[in-house]
């Protein structure tokens, strides 16, 4: 069995301070002995208005945070799976990504969130990620990591069972969903939805999370989890309010997972999804 670590962080507008977040769970995560850290969704930054978005926006190889997790991944011969910004070529766009650094400081792998949250009700409040989020375009097929087979997904990703069934026809041992997820919704959809990919897709589910306020109009649920392919939480960090309870004294959490690639098997041989493509499309 081999180890892999998810990480909780709640970023700001601050690049250097989110840089020294991570770092901090780098330096966890290599004293566990983990092969592979996760961190959560927009890791480089939360920015507070579309534009300071748009305006903290670099490219990997002009962004100090990226620059700054592939020397750590480097020195500490630590893979990072992390959630960031990065430029579009639509203008006043940017791209929700999740990019791979390898043990030796290489982004390997990059998946564009597939599904903006676009809410628009008669009464509101209004959102609209696809205004200033460019979506991607194709799925990045699950490739292979110390810790095993990863299939890539964003937050609300999470809402839409067919990506993670397409993961799973192509042979992922684990489903990673870096999030920032609301808190009203998070109480009641988070862990269900987190728990329903893993059964269906008998896949782990790792899930990184952002926590807490991140400015005066964000704030984000916690609860990082991780899930077995039976679809029982082996791991959870802090939620929302705990981060409120420690103040000053937080400091970003870390919790690791031996995946069990036997337990995988057994469970794939012990309960077979043989699906009926003469009756509906395959995923």
């Amino acid at each position: 069995m081999v180890k892999a670590a998810i990480g909780q962080i709640r970023s700001t507008s601050d690049l250097s301070h989110n840089l020294e977040q991570c770092k901090t769970l780098v330096k966890k995560a290599v004293a566990e002995g983990t092969k592979v850290l996760f961190l959560p969704e927009a890791a480089d930054y939360i920015g507070g208005s579309p534009d300071e978005s748009y305006n903290l926006c670099k490219s990997v190889t002009d962004s100090p945070f990226v620059r700054g997790l592939q020397e750590e991944a480097k020195k500490n011969s630590l893979c990072i799976s992390v959630g960031i910004h990065e430029p579009s070529e639509t203008p006043k766009k940017i791209k929700n990504t999740l990019i791979y650094i390898d043990e030796n400081g290489h982004i390997t792998q990059r998946y564009q969130k597939l599904h903006m949250f676009d809410m628009e009700l008669d009464d509101g409040p209004n959102m609209r990620e696809s205004d200033t989020v460019e979506p991607g375009n194709s799925i990045l097929p699950p490739f292979d990591t110390p810790v095993g087979r990863v299939g890539s997904c964003i937050c609300f990703d999470l809402r839409f069972p067919e990506l993670a069934l397409a993961l799973k026809r192509q042979k992922c041992d684990i489903l990673c969903y870096p999030s920032a997820f609301a808190p009203d919704t998070g109480k009641y959809h988070w862990h269900a939805l987190l728990k329903a990919r893993a059964i269906e897709s008998q896949s782990y589910v790792l899930a990184p999370a952002q926590v807490g306020p991140h400015n005066e109009k964000r704030s984000s649920f916690g609860h990082s989890l991780i899930v077995d392919p039976w679809g029982r939480i082996l791991a959870e960090l802090g939620s929302e309010e705990d981060f409120n309870k420690k103040g000053d004294s937080w400091e970003p959490e870390l919790a690791t997972v031996e995946i069990d690639h036997d337990q995988l098997a057994k469970i794939k041989k012990g309960v077979p999804l043989h699906r009926r493509t003469d009756v509906y499309a395959e995923v």
